[in-house]
């Protein structure tokens, strides 16, 4: 193992995670990388990869992990399957788990993976496909001081914004915070644009007088432009958001909180999903009010 750069195994070349491993071989690391389809696997090692053959076989070829995959059963699967992480990874290693998953699933893969001498964070980002091709991600990490220090090198390659934010699992509860507020801002701008283009006012201009005053935030300015422009190219699924808002509305549930607007946004992700609309980017969900 070499301290300053050891070899990472990438397992999740998505959206997000292939840029992001493409910026960690940029910065020199060596990476074993893994995914479901081969086509980024082959992209990766045309950049200077290795490919791996199992996540038992990545873990047991690296000294850092990271798993970017869309789903609390797709984590699990991975690091504790037959074939698994735990299967393969050596005492010492670390385990970073940049996935948006339920903060529960974080806590059993780390409990299961600390029995094989492996240490944990959960890294969740937010910034989409854009900040994870520019290496400007926000990372919010729960998990030890020493293993944030570890893993600090490498969210310095993949981030912009990155907090401690305290113990293990305290970014899976960030993140759903997060996903409540782009969740329900990119609801508010569709109903606003949607709003604008019923009564007869130019939504372009209405975009832009709102921008300049207390409305102003990122949403409005990114999404509010794909709504106007019906650019519905992915940066981030829509049924991956509505994965989180019901991870975000359980955490509610599981503290005793009743999160109205993130099941309000939630509901309106089902219907667009219903509609056979989860594959296009979550601001689609302005398409709820018609095309």
């Amino acid at each position: 193992m070499t301290l300053d750069r050891p070899t990472i195994g990438f397992i999740g070349l998505g959206i997000m995670g292939k840029p992001m491993a493409l910026n960690l071989l940029a910065a020199g690391y060596k990476l074993v990388v893994l995914n479901r389809s081969q086509g980024p696997v082959e992209a990766l090692v045309a950049a200077g990869a290795q490919a791996g053959s199992s996540p038992r076989d990545v873990a047991a070829r690296s000294d850092v992990l990271i798993t970017m995959l869309p789903d609390s059963p797709d984590v699990e699967a991975v690091a504790l399957g037959g074939d698994g992480i735990v299967a393969g990874a050596q005492a010492g290693a670390l385990w970073i788990d940049m996935s948006t998953i339920a903060p529960a699933t974080t806590a059993k893969v780390a409990a299961a993976l600390a029995e094989v001498g492996v240490d944990a964070l959960d890294a969740p980002v937010s910034g989409g496909e854009k900040g994870a091709i520019e290496g400007a991600l926000s990372i919010m990490v729960g998990g030890s001081d020493a293993a944030f220090a570890r893993a600090q090198p490498i969210f310095a390659v993949l981030g912009k914004n990155v907090v401690h934010v305290g113990a293990l699992g305290a970014g899976q509860v960030t993140k759903a915070c997060n996903q409540i507020v782009v969740g329900v801002t990119i609801e508010a701008v569709a109903e606003a644009l949607a709003l604008a283009q019923a009564a007869g006012v130019d939504p372009v201009k209405v975009r832009a007088a709102l921008l300049g005053g207390f409305a102003q935030s990122r949403i409005l300015e990114v999404h509010g432009q794909r709504m106007i422009d019906r650019a519905y190219t992915p940066g981030f699924k829509a049924r991956l958001h509505r994965k989180d808002m019901n991870i975000a509305s359980n955490a509610g549930d599981a503290v005793g909180l009743d999160l109205a607007a993130a099941k309000l946004v939630r509901e309106r992700f089902d219907q667009l999903i219903a509609r056979g609309d989860g594959e296009r980017d979550h601001s689609a969900l302005r398409t709820l009010f018609g095309e």
